[in-house]
């Protein structure tokens, strides 16, 4: 038994007899009910001796699959036990027991995801295909960020004698709480778990199990130190669950990047890290977001100054506080969702026919429309502050869309794009910010079978600080009485219908859509004049720059240009413009007017890391080594953690053959992605060079592991012949039309001039 000598009690390990039966001694529960306790009262100490975790460990081992090696038992997750061996279950202290000092938090957590990760029947559905599928010890991969205590006791292998009443509790507060380190930012849960402990003992070592309050009350410094660490309050925590890929050992086929939400992130704005985004914003974590602090309703010694950190982690499920009656959760995550900070919509202009000309932007430039005029309503949706995608993670499950609708002023429907059926499934034709995974045979990979999964038919994500530009071409009728109101707005809902239709079969309730940001605009008949400037649009430059981006990431490089162009004539102050101008240039091969843009970027903002990376590649292509090398040194003396200037200036080394200092900058960026291809390819050559044969094969190694499946494009191209509306989705520059039998009007976007403020 071991003993604190500050303290009055032996101190161990609570444990209940049903635990583990076989090898576990009973123990009385000093954890109780939130309803049963009073402000001040002491739980009883234990006075049962329990079997060492040696002992517990050697128990489990007899009968555990070791799939996966005896050296890796939690594979294929990334999990860790700091002591190695499993864990007993009741050694991590339950949520009642924290309660008692944190009603609050308990509260919050308690209709969180993270208490209801397991046994919502949202996962259970996908969880248990797998273990019917494949076997109990495959699920290690899901259930370690899902339901690591059943992880780490080594309950998940056939014929466990482990009593898996903890599975209702997913990941309680001594999970977060006993994590003592992380393995890089790897993901699939990427922790070090330690002993779950809430005190320690004057010289730092944690005491296990559950002590009396009184004693955390008189030392609460102990208390802190043993339940908080300073990396919780950093994105690279969250990283350990919300990173993830699908290992050979789960797939029996190889790595596939499953989603990303901590490098996305890092590649944001709100990172500070990352020299190339469009904008840029104050610094921001995961934290700040999904823990803000708010005012405490329930007694809470966590609580500073009356407020406390969220434990609800607002986010985007709606579908398991809408399952479990927690209306609570649910209107928190309604309002954050609803909030309005997080998109912008933009119906940025028109265009008349096939005149190739963009009247916009709408609001600042004068036009004029008639009855029988086919009109494309160019709507531009931006990531403005969303410090990940838009959709993270599970893209398959979620659907986020775009609606669009056309009315004129009696009320009459002109056009509808983004509706529900009758059954409540998706119009097909809508845009939707989501993805398809296809399987070996180019089939959708449904009830999220993600072992199943070898490519991706499209992905229509929108990335942190970018902008997607939709078109919906539409007819205004002979007898439309004007004004003409065009209203978008982006909407989502935590699972789509036909996974819904999955878990529950097709009779369920329609679950809670909502909406994340709108914006409409009414069109006159006739004549329409500039207009003073809505409140929630952005400032014409800023209109025109998201547009630049969107044509941008379409591959349009010569409208590209002209937006940005635009940009510049508003603003011809701000560096950015030519720089995106320049970096457009780039992708379009049009080396020498990028120089020019870079150079006037340079003018602005000599200190520009931006500005100097492009300049970079330019000098690369002028063949200018020195010019080259200074540039990249500068932008990672300012943004070290910047991925792209530390891949670049280690290209830059190896072809001037300087393979010591290209070492040093493939290392670096691998610290900042473990999974970076380009690190491990341009390693395993640099190692080999160098005459370091064995590090020279495990990078090779890794490589050949996660490099891009070469099967990938054909089996999207299966899935997209057989989808065709899925297929025109997939094409970035298509345009959402019901005039299918027009003959007059094609479906390919013309390049042409864009009219705008401003300009004759």
């Amino acid at each position: 038994m071991r003993w604190s000598r500050s303290l009055r009690y032996p101190v161990v390990v609570r444990m209940a007899v049903a635990w583990l039966a076989p090898i576990l001694v009973a123990s009385a529960s000093c954890g109780q009910s939130v309803a049963s306790k009073d402000a001040g009262q002491t739980p009883p100490a234990d006075t049962q001796t329990l079997q060492t975790s040696q002992e517990y460990t050697s128990a489990i081992s007899k009968g555990y699959n070791f799939r996966f090696g005896a050296d890796h038992p939690f594979a294929p997750s990334n999990a860790q036990l700091q002591d190695g061996g499993f864990i007993q279950p009741g050694a991590f202290p339950n949520a009642e027991y924290c309660a008692h000092c944190h009603q609050e938090a308990y509260h919050q957590w308690r209709q969180a995801l993270h208490s209801n990760a397991f046994r919502a029947p949202f996962y259970r559905a996908s969880v248990n295909i797998l273990i019917r599928t494949k076997g109990i010890e495959y699920s290690r991969h899901c259930d370690s960020c899902h339901n690591p205590i059943g992880v780490l006791s080594g309950a998940l292998t056939q014929n466990s004698q482990v009593n898996r009443k903890f599975d209702d509790n997913g990941v309680t507060c001594m999970v977060c709480h006993s994590i003592q380190g992380l393995k890089s930012t790897s993901g699939n849960g990427g922790y070090i778990m330690g002993v779950p402990s809430v005190m320690v003992d004057e010289n730092g070592n944690r005491i296990p199990g559950e002590v009396p309050y009184e004693e955390i009350m008189t030392h609460t410094d102990r208390h802190v130190r043993a339940v908080m660490q300073s990396f919780y309050r950093t994105p690279q925590f969250c990283a350990a669950c919300h990173k993830a890929n699908l290992p050979q050992q789960l797939n029996d086929f190889k790595f596939i990047s499953a989603f990303a939400t901590y490098d996305e992130w890092q590649n944001s704005k709100f990172s500070r890290q990352n020299p190339l985004t469009f904008y840029t914003g104050d610094f921001k974590t995961c934290q700040n977001c999904h823990m803000k602090r708010a005012p405490v309703v329930l007694q809470d010694y966590g609580a500073k100054n009356g407020t406390f950190a969220s434990h609800s982690w607002v986010a985007g499920n709606t579908g398991v506080p809408f399952y479990y009656g927690f209306d609570e959760q649910l209107k928190k995550t309604m309002a954050f969702l609803e909030s309005g900070e997080y998109l912008n919509v933009d119906i940025f202009g028109l265009k008349k026919g096939n005149d190739g000309k963009v009247i916009g932007p709408l609001g600042s430039t004068p036009f004029h429309i008639e009855p029988g005029n086919v009109l494309d309503a160019y709507v531009v949706i931006q990531n403005k502050n969303i410090g990940h995608s838009l959709i993270p993670e599970v893209r398959d499950l979620y659907e986020a869309w775009v609606e669009f609708n056309v009315t004129d002023a009696s009320g009459r429907e002109i056009y509808h794009s983004g509706y529900l059926n009758p059954d409540g499934s998706l119009d097909e034709r809508a845009h939707s910010f989501t993805s398809r995974p296809v399987d070996s045979d180019g089939k959708f990979v449904d009830n999220h079978k993600v072992w199943t999964i070898h490519a991706s038919a499209y992905d229509n994500t929108i990335q942190s600080g970018r902008s997607v530009l939709i078109r919906y071409r539409f007819r205004i009728p002979e007898d439309a009485k004007g004004p003409i109101t065009l209203a978008a707005k982006v909407n989502y809902r935590h699972f789509r219908k036909s996974y819904l239709d999955n878990v529950f079969g097709e009779d369920h309730p329609r679950y809670p859509i909502a909406v994340l940001a709108s914006r409409s605009r009414t069109l006159n008949i006739g004549d329409n004049s500039p207009a003073p400037p809505d409140p929630q649009d952005n400032p014409d430059w800023m209109r025109w720059n998201n547009l630049g981006i969107a044509y941008l990431d379409a591959f349009q490089y010569a409208e590209a240009v002209d937006a940005f162009g635009e940009v510049v004539k508003l603003r011809p102050d701000y560096a950015d413009g030519y720089t995106n101008i320049a970096l457009t240039e780039i992708q379009w091969e049009k080396y020498g007017s990028a120089r020019m843009s870079i150079e006037k970027a340079l003018t602005l903002n000599p200190d520009n890391a931006r500005a100097l990376y492009y300049a970079a590649l330019l000098e690369r292509r002028a063949s200018n080594i020195s010019a080259e090398l200074a540039d990249l040194q500068e932008v990672v003396q300012q943004y070290p953690q910047s991925r792209d200037a530390r891949r670049e200036l280690g290209i830059a080394y190896y072809r001037q053959g300087d393979y010591e200092h290209a070492t040093e900058q493939f290392e670096a960026l691998q610290a900042i992605d473990p999974d970076d291809l380009a690190a491990h390819y341009n390693l395993s050559i640099l190692y080999h060079r160098m005459g370091k044969t064995k590090e020279a094969e495990e990078q090779q190694a890794l490589f050949v592991t996660e490099k891009i499946n070469s099967d990938a494009r054909t089996l999207a191209q299966h899935y997209l012949v057989d989808h065709p509306a899925v297929s025109m989705e997939s094409v970035p520059w298509h345009i959402h039309s019901d005039l299918t039998a027009d003959p007059g009007h094609s479906l390919q976007e013309p390049s042409g001039a864009m009219i705008g403020a401003g300009q004759p």
